[in-house]
């Protein structure tokens, strides 16, 4: 327990096997000697930052030290610093610099730190959580979290700002997903709804119900998110343009359709174009139709497993169905 190299190699093993920061668990059961080496405490923490809880109390007081312990990968060690260093400003923000989301643990005072949050939501967006309120409000600071967020930021943010079409439209052109967290008066604004759309096709799930029913959106949405058909209103589930648009992105979208289209040659066909299974969800009587089945096989020679079984035994589709697809003939 007092050998640097054992210990160190053992640090490496529990981190390599715990996702999270409970890692430095096994550093508990070091000898004193080694709490205290500052040297060592170093190349320690660069293998796993939450042995810094086991170090001795004078290395939490140690800048150098918890700076190399506070990393994206090491999250939650700056709970373990002593709280001086939680209200150094210049410390502070060299950590939130490293991860934005050390901000969780600083003294509140630099929570309200205009300074210090800018630099841990730039590092990190959704370090926007664990700003102070009077900062969730701050339009500038709230820009900065969501101009490139994947995390969806914006549901930290106040209020006021989800209601403000420059902030919003700004997270959803990072990431669609976001209108979930918008006002829902943007979520009726074509323009903000659009561009989340273009964005990601699923955000027409966050959609106003009155756009679900315009076909110019919910035909942007299915051209690049065929499965988004599922949030569409159940009139446009009705629409063969709609309905076409979504199968040939993807075909098992068919599963949504109205039923009236689900005997539609045209729209079954393009649905098992882009996905074979897709026949699986066509009327029965397209299953049961020869003529149609060879069409669909011919397409993609799997399509067979959902046609009527008297087609299995039918060696003209079998043969076409083998011809497109080898495997098909199992």
């Amino acid at each position: 327990k007092k050998d640097k190299e054992v210990v160190l190699a053992a640090v490496k093993q529990d981190y390599a096997h715990n996702s999270t920061f409970s890692g430095g668990s096994v550093f508990e059961f070091a000898d004193d000697s080694l709490k205290k080496d500052k040297e060592f405490i170093l190349a320690a923490v660069e293998q796993d930052g939450s042995v810094l809880e086991y170090v001795h109390d004078s290395l939490k007081k140690d800048k150098e030290v918890v700076l190399a312990a506070v990393k994206p990968d090491h999250n939650g060690v700056l709970s373990f610093a002593d709280d001086s260093l939680k209200k150094d400003k210049e410390f502070i923000l060299a950590a939130v610099k490293q991860d934005g989301l050390a901000l969780e643990f600083v003294d509140d005072s630099l929570k309200k730190d205009k300074e210090v949050v800018l630099a841990a939501v730039k590092e990190f967006d959704m370090a926007l959580e664990f700003a102070d309120d009077s900062l969730k409000k701050d339009k500038e600071v709230v820009l900065e979290a969501v101009k490139f967020t994947l995390w969806g930021a914006l549901r930290f943010a106040d209020d006021s700002l989800k209601k403000d079409k420059e902030v919003v439209l700004a997270a959803v052109k990072q990431d669609g997903r976001v209108l979930e967290f918008a006002d829902d008066s943007l979520k009726k604004d074509k323009e903000v709804v659009l561009a989340a759309v273009e964005q990601d096709g699923n955000a027409l799930g966050y959609a106003d119900d009155s756009l679900k029913k315009d076909k110019e959106f919910v035909l942007e949405a299915v051209r690049q998110i065929g499965l988004v058909l599922y949030y569409a209103d159940d009139s446009l589930k009705k629409d063969k343009e709609v309905v076409l648009a979504a199968v040939k992105q993807d075909g098992r979208v068919l599963e949504y359709a109205n039923d009236s289209l689900k005997k539609d040659r045209d729209v079954v066909l393009a649905a098992v174009k882009s996905r074979a299974s897709a026949l699986d969800y066509a009327d029965y009587s397209l299953k049961k139709d020869k003529e149609f089945v060879l069409a669909a096989v011919k397409q993609d020679g799997r399509a067979l497993k959902y046609a009527d079984d008297s087609f299995k035994k039918d060696k003209e589709v079998v043969l076409a169905a083998v011809e497109s697809f080898g495997l098909a003939i199992y």
